[in-house]
């Protein structure tokens, strides 16, 4: 095969030859008709509900921490719920269901996925508040300071993650620290920013969005405080069920934060997750 001069002319070849010649010619024709036809390249790639996307993100670590603290009840008991004070105890902490084998391979996994969803739907709430608060500085201060918080947090339960207790413990235990506090402060400012929505807007999602908001973030510090309080009591005392009382209200902690990262599904309820080539007439 040949072209000369935009003719094609087609000779026997071997077979080998042949098809790299077709190849060669399919590819300068698609050359002159464009990478795709117009209709293809304004439709989107990919397109999800906002709402599928977030149940999506908060079933992955709601998942993988079921998963681990059955796998520990059920295979690594002893092992798990073992404390220095060598007392009775019941329910494993969650460093130490998320450190042993397979747990913590599930438990990277699911966190890992995770992440990049959460870090997206990150952006996506300061884009949102952005717009509502353009023209008020000091919403817009608690904003920007809610997107670090959020970024700390998810950062912070990443190293908490993928260091276990049982391999560097201060790193583990500073990854702790920062998720613990970092989400504290971001539920704190989000219930803040949305009592000001709620002033000025009247739609009911957002009305319930709030109410849940603040209903989840006094539930999640009143199980730190108990958490605290059981942690420390069981250190000093050495008292059989102690340590299964804060295991159990760390678990709280944790099922209420998800909870509360999950009243996305108000919030974004009637927006959607798209994939799609912008326009040749615009720049991002």
């Amino acid at each position: 095969m040949s072209i000369v001069d935009g003719e094609v002319s087609i000779t026997l070849l071997s077979p080998v030859a042949t098809i790299i010649s077709l190849l060669l010619l399919t590819f300068r024709v698609r050359m002159l008709q464009g990478p795709y036809g117009s209709l293809d390249r304004d439709r989107p790639l990919i397109r999800v509900p906002f709402t599928s996307f977030a149940v999506g993100t908060v079933l992955l670590p709601l998942t993988g921490f079921i998963s681990c603290i059955f796998i520990s009840l059920l295979y690594h008991f002893e092992d798990s719920t073992y404390t220095h004070c060598q007392v009775s105890n019941y329910l494993p902490s969650i460093s130490a269901a998320i450190s042993r084998v397979p747990e913590r391979y599930i438990w990277r996994c699911c966190i890992g996925l995770h992440s990049a969803p959460r870090y997206l739907t990150t952006a996506a709430y300061f884009s949102f508040y952005y717009g509502r608060f353009a023209k008020r500085l000091p919403e817009l201060l608690l904003s920007g300071l809610a997107l670090l918080c959020s970024l700390a947090e998810n950062t912070g339960l990443l190293l908490l993650t993928y260091v276990a207790s049982t391999e560097t413990y201060n790193v583990h235990k500073n990854g702790f620290i920062v998720f613990i506090a970092s989400s504290l402060l971001h539920m704190l400012i989000t219930c803040r920013l949305w009592y000001v929505i709620r002033k000025h807007y009247v739609n009911p999602e957002e009305i319930t969005s709030y109410r849940w908001k603040v209903r989840l973030f006094v539930f999640n510090v009143g199980c730190c405080l108990a958490a605290a309080y059981f942690f420390r009591r069981h250190n000093k005392f050495c008292e059989a069920g102690i340590y299964t009382l804060f295991a159990f209200f760390e678990y709280l902690v944790v099922f209420s934060n998800m909870a509360f990262h999950m009243t996305v599904f108000w919030d974004f309820g009637s927006k959607e997750v798209i994939v799609a080539t912008p326009p040749e007439d615009k720049r991002y």
